[in-house]
C-alpha cells in the first residue's frame, strides 16, 4: 500500500500543479480581455496612447499594446507572457482585444 502512495502522490501532485497553472493563466487572459476594453475607451474618449497604457498596465501589468481604427471604432491589442511555470518557459503569449466607439457614445 505505501509503494503505490509513493508512486502515485508525485503524479497527483504535478496534476494538481497543472490545474492550479491553467487556473491562474485563464486569471491572467480575464484581466487582459479587461485590460484591453478599459484601454480602448480610455482611446474612444480621446486621450492619449500613454494614458491607455498607464491604465491597461495597472490592471494586466507588463504587456504590449497596439490600436487599430476600424470605421468608427477604435481597439486594442494587449499582448503579454504567461506568467505561470509551463507556459512561461514553453513562451506562451497571453492574447486580448477590446474595441469601442470612437467620440465615446
Amino acid at each position: 500500500m505505501t509503494a503505490e502512495f509513493a508512486v502515485a502522490l508525485p503524479a497527483v501532485i504535478v496534476v494538481l500543479a497543472c490545474c492550479l497553472g491553467a487556473v491562474q493563466v485563464a486569471s491572467q487572459q480575464v484581466r487582459l480581455s479587461d485590460a484591453a476594453a478599459d484601454a480602448a475607451r480610455t482611446l474612444a474618449r480621446g486621450d492619449d496612447v500613454g494614458v491607455a497604457a498607464a491604465r491597461a498596465r495597472r490592471v494586466a501589468g507588463p504587456a504590449e499594446l497596439s490600436t487599430e481604427t476600424s470605421g468608427d471604432f477604435i481597439c486594442v491589442t494587449l499582448s503579454a507572457p504567461a506568467r505561470f511555470g509551463p507556459a512561461t518557459w514553453t513562451g506562451v503569449r497571453i492574447r486580448a482585444s477590446g474595441c469601442a466607439l470612437a467620440g465615446g457614445l
